[in-house]
């Protein structure tokens, strides 16, 4: 009877939250130390441990990055639910640095993935004052920037549109504010960044190059309401959060919103400049909001949605009346509404239905009079994309030995490529207003995953995605099978390597690398296939002395089916499809990475590296010779740093270096042959040959930001933090972009344009 009373399975399950505002905590750990057995907390802090029945009490504790340890000591003979309360690490009055340790990075199964905490991205230096979260993955090795000070991600060789960023499980298709500089994420609202550049858990499905987890703050249950506010050179924000009533603890909300200043510090001086007759600007906004209520011991809700917008405007005015008028606006709006569902201290449901929209247009009016007669044109073009989603995730935890992940989704897309509308009221029979190429089509995938330990030594975690998308005649199903496996070597040391294919059903279609709103999203077709990629990826991982990271990863990735304009090409001509402007190619990257990094004590930081290739090969693009790609870069060294000199001082920089973008430069010119009279030309016009695709490379780039946060308790109790900031402390000219020209002796020469010199910011922020 002992026999079979010891071999009896029990299952301790519940929650790990902040001591102080009951939010839920994202990836925590939960472990015995006695029997070496442990887990994490899922998307929303829930974890569960089933093993045998013991005879003698147990010690469990819980621990997250940033958050002193909890310790409880429970005889585990039977079933039981027990929560965790964390108090981070600032609420202390000792500074805690070995108690602040989640699991090492030798024992996940998961490779290629990084996670910063919001704290750290906060320290970082602020380009322009404003805390950026794309900005900050920059630093990670294998991530690049686009062009100086823009926030788009080159994953792995992979373009913008190879990126699935997703804010609550909810797709971004853009964003950018600002033609680039900005991300649409607001750091007050959000609670945790996950990123993935390869070895792609089966969960994730639909971008080839990376996964980017990005979820909200729930807001405080406890203490009424609570909030922090900013101001800086070129925006402010407010954020509030609280429970829902003061002895409520079921529920609490947040809610944080965001605006730029430019366009009334510019609009003055522009209309000043042209005497009154011209006026212009640009702003954005964001909002962010979050509800979630505890409906029954084992259900919750949550409500989350995000809606923003950047506007950029000139108007012309005559005689006080307006002449002229040119906008251009874009934005973004995701909804999400989920149900959680505990079904037992084993198997955990989440039903979550999603709304995603981005749209943007460009408009333009001219208004005229002669002789009393008002004449008027006008043009407006817009392009959108909706998605209207329904999906179903477990998690199912049989023992510590297996985390079961499985799922099925359904999307319904809406792409509107291109809308356009011309009036002019001399001509109102020409007048036109049509909307083409639009697509309506259902996307469905369904997952599963099993995070299984084979033996002491080797995990792994198997699963399999498959997907489908139909269009008007064509039926593409996808199979994407996903291996991690992970061989501990030492208990500090573990070998890791990954396999994983990815298919994506959307591509985007870009001018330029800049990220634009003029960036159009469009679905495969009966002629355009989905892109397809494949990646391996062998490494090492260590942990040196429990404070430090380090890992070595190699990998390989192949893209099939990707897309760009041809030469010529633009999304403004309607007269032809766009699938008639683009051609199908092939990519290749390749390349090691090296990252170690320090999360805990009083200095933290990351330093890594990258060696890559990043190659393109399109049949008449270059003359389908193989040519690197634009962002193909060479050597890619990165280092960031924080240090607390005290509790009221802090200081921060970060270094990065990189090696040059590859660009197309003109080998020599010549003179046309001269056309006749009849063609309006009498001379030759003055033509350059390029020779092969990015055959040139810029100078390297490199750049030195420097902060400083000084903060202070008020007499309310209030914090209040002054950030001041230093981009590009030591005024490099880095190179935007090179152009072909003469000086003034008519000698051929290239020039040179940079962007930024050392730019100086500061933000005032408070915390109530």
């Amino acid at each position: 009877m002992a026999t079979s009373a010891l071999a009896e399975k029990v299952t301790i399950s519940g929650y790990v939250s902040d001591a102080k505002t009951r939010e839920r905590l994202i990836g925590a750990t939960v472990f015995i130390p006695a029997l070496k057995i442990g887990t994490h907390t899922n998307n929303y802090g829930f974890y569960s441990i089933t093993l045998e029945a013991q005879k003698e009490p147990s010690t469990i504790i819980a621990s997250y990055l940033g958050y002193s340890q909890s310790k409880d000591t429970f005889l585990l003979s039977a079933n039981m639910q027990h929560d965790f309360t964390l108090l981070a690490s600032k609420e202390l009055k000792q500074v805690v640095v070995k108690s602040s340790k989640t699991a090492p990075i030798q024992e996940n199964t998961q490779m290629s993935s990084i996670s910063i905490p919001i704290a750290t991205i906060k320290k970082l230096p602020a380009f322009m004052g404003e805390v950026d979260i794309l900005k900050s993955l920059q630093l990670l090795p294998g991530i690049q920037a686009g062009s100086e000070g823009q926030n788009g991600l080159y994953v792995r060789g992979g373009g913008p549109d190879q990126n699935l960023i997703l804010l609550d499980g909810v797709p971004v298709y853009n964003a950018s504010h600002l033609f680039g500089f900005f991300s649409v994420f607001n750091a007050d609202a959000v609670s945790n960044v996950e990123v993935y550049k390869g070895g792609f858990p089966a969960r994730y499905g639909g971008r080839l190059s990376s996964v980017i987890d990005i979820r909200m703050k729930e807001g405080t249950k406890s203490g009424g309401i609570h909030g922090s506010a900013g101001m800086g050179l070129i925006s402010s924000r407010l954020m509030l959060e609280g429970p829902f009533g003061k002895k409520n603890k079921n529920g609490s909300w947040m809610i944080s919103g965001r605006r730029t200043y430019i366009d009334l510090l510019t609009a003055p001086i522009i209309k000043l400049a042209s005497s009154g007759e011209a006026t212009g600007g640009y702003y954005f906004w964001d909002l962010n909001a979050k509800a979630n209520y505890k409906i029954g011991k084992r259900d919750h809700l949550y409500l989350s949605a995000y809606t923003g917008k950047d506007k950029f405007y000139a108007k012309g005015f005559e005689s006080n009346k307006e002449v002229f008028r040119a906008n251009i606006n874009w934005g973004n709006l995701t909804s999400m509404l989920r149900w959680n569902h505990e079904f037992s201290n084993k198997l955990f449901g989440n039903l979550t239905a999603t709304y995603t929209q981005y749209q943007f247009q460009i408009g333009s009016k001219i208004s005229t009079n002669y002789g009393g007669q008002t004449s008027s044109f006008s043009a407006l073009y817009k392009s959108s994309i909706k998605d209207i989603g329904l999906k179903y995730d477990i998690d199912f935890i049989p023992s510590p030995k297996h985390y079961i992940k499985a799922g099925i989704a359904a999307t319904y897309h809406t792409f509107t490529p291109g809308a356009v509308s011309i009036k002019n009221s001399d001509l109102p029979t020409d007048n036109i207003d049509t909307t083409y190429n639009v697509s309506k089509v259902p996307e469905f995938d369904v997952y599963v995953e099993d995070d299984i330990e084979l033996t002491k030594k080797l995990k792994a975690n198997l699963g399999i995605h498959a997907s489908a998308f139909y269009t008007k005649s064509n039926f593409y199903p996808s199979v994407q099978p996903r291996v991690s496996l992970r061989y501990l070597l030492h208990p500090e040391w573990s070998v890791k390597a990954s396999f994983c294919t990815m298919t994506q059903f959307i591509h985007l279609l870009s001018n330029n690398g800049i990220g634009l709103p003029t960036d159009l999203w469009v679905p495969v077709t009966d002629k355009i296939k989905p892109q397809q990629s494949y990646q391996g990826a062998i490494g090492v991982a260590h942990t040196i002395k429990e404070l430090y990271e380090f890992s070595v990863e190699g990998y390989y990735k192949k893209m099939d089916n990707i897309i760009e304009y041809k030469d010529g090409s633009s999304f403004i001509n309607t007269n032809q499809s766009w699938e008639d402007k683009v051609e199908m190619g092939t990519g290749w990257s390749y390349g090691a990475e090296a990252f170690i990094q320090k999360k805990t004590g009083r200095f933290t930081g990351m330093m890594g590296y990258t060696l890559s290739w990043t190659n393109r090969k399109f049949p008449t693009i270059n003359s389908g010779v193989l040519f690197p790609y634009k962002y193909d870069r060479r050597h890619d060294f990165k280092v960031a740093a924080v240090y607390e000199i005290s509790k009221r001082v802090e200081i921060s920089g970060d270094w990065v270096y990189g090696t040059g973008n590859s660009i197309s430069m003109p080998l020599y010119k010549y003179q046309s042959a001269p056309l006749s009279e009849d063609h309006g030309f009498w001379g030759g016009q003055t033509m350059y040959h390029y020779g092969t695709r990015n055959n040139y490379r810029m100078p390297s780039y490199h750049r030195l930001d420097i902060g400083i946060n000084l903060t202070k308790k008020t007499k309310r109790g209030f914090e209040r933090t002054w950030n001041i900031s230093v981009y590009n402390a030591y005024s490099r000219k880095n190179p935007y972009f090179i152009y072909p020209t003469t000086d003034n002796a008519g000698n051929d020469v290239f020039k040179q344009i940079s962007l930024f010199p050392v730019l100086p910011s500061f933000t005032y922020n408070l915390k109530f």
